[in-house]
């Protein structure tokens, strides 16, 4: 089972480095999501510099690309490995390896893993980023707020210890990675959905 384990792991890294925003962007003929607004590959902004249908099919690439690979490792793998198989997919899409380990910020891409592991801590998250969403008109108080509750919705409903801790370990990068965010929450400058 050890090789059967390292083996979803190796796979998900692979295709969570796969770039949708980046890959998106080039098939429509739009510019880098790099290097417009806030230069991050991903669906927010995405929708920011190219529209709606950019940013779903950015948001359904990055879901699907993380979620794929774990529900099959649900199959097929070890709890530890259905563990691995979901941080993997978040840390290529954090760090893709064909992109020069420069991506988004995964909020996607988390919520894809979680889906796969528990669908009933993602669907409190959900609940949780759609309500905080929708009261601060903010896609990163959303974000934020979803992920401090992940990690309690997923020890309430019980989910093994080793994919428990897979989860915290991405709500602290998804964190980190949303450091930029946080500072201009403080600043309150930070951007409105439906804002100019």
């Amino acid at each position: 089972m050890l090789l059967i384990d390292g083996l979803f792991i190796i796979l998900a890294y692979l295709l969570g480095s796969v770039a949708s925003a980046i890959l998106v962007c080039r098939f429509l003929g739009l510019p880098d999501p790099r290097t417009e607004g806030s230069n991050n590959p991903g669906a927010t902004n995405v929708l920011r510099i190219a529209g709606k249908k950019a940013a779903v099919l950015t948001l359904t690439g990055d879901l699907l690309k993380s979620l794929i690979p774990v529900a099959l490792a649900q199959v097929f793998a070890t709890e530890a490995g259905v563990a691995g198989t979901a941080l993997a997919a978040f840390l290529g899409h954090l760090y893709p390896l064909y992109f020069q380990f420069h991506g988004g910020k995964g909020v996607a891409t988390a919520f894809g893993s979680i889906l796969g592991l528990q669908p009933w801590v993602a669907l409190v998250a959900l609940g949780v980023w759609l309500g905080s969403t929708r009261l601060s008109r903010t896609s990163s108080v959303g974000a934020l707020t979803a992920a401090l509750f992940t990690p309690l919705a997923a020890w309430w409903i019980g989910l093994p210890q080793i994919q428990w801790i897979a989860i915290v370990v991405m709500v602290a990068l998804l964190i980190w990675r949303h450091r930029s965010n946080i500072n201009r929450l403080l600043a309150g400058s930070e951007n409105v959905i439906g804002g100019r």
